[in-house]
């Protein structure tokens, strides 16, 4: 399936702009639209990365959220070392 584009213009610094065509001259991309869409796509992903990790450093800061961890983990410690025997008395060695 084909993307959808559309036609748009950037100002550049001139040295990035020199830098992009030089890494188009020695084949890591094939035209300034290529490298800077990929650019875009990573620094996207890194945001979005970014968003992820704030989110679940907010998380290990709940006190609720810890507490519900701690019960869950009590709850299947059990049900957890007998099947840990289980495997250990199936164990060739």
């Amino acid at each position: 399936m084909e993307q959808q584009t559309v036609r748009t213009t950037l100002i550049l610094p001139k040295d990035l702009l020199e830098a992009t065509d030089k890494a188009i001259e020695s084949g890591k991309a094939k035209s300034r639209n290529e490298f800077v869409t990929r650019g875009l796509r990573r620094e996207l992903a890194a945001e979005k990365r970014a968003e992820i990790d704030a989110a679940l450093a907010e998380i290990a800061n709940d006190l609720e959220y810890q507490r519900e961890v701690l019960q869950m983990e009590a709850e299947f410690a059990p049900p957890q070392w007998e099947a840990l025997k289980l495997e250990i008395n199936r164990s060739p060695y």
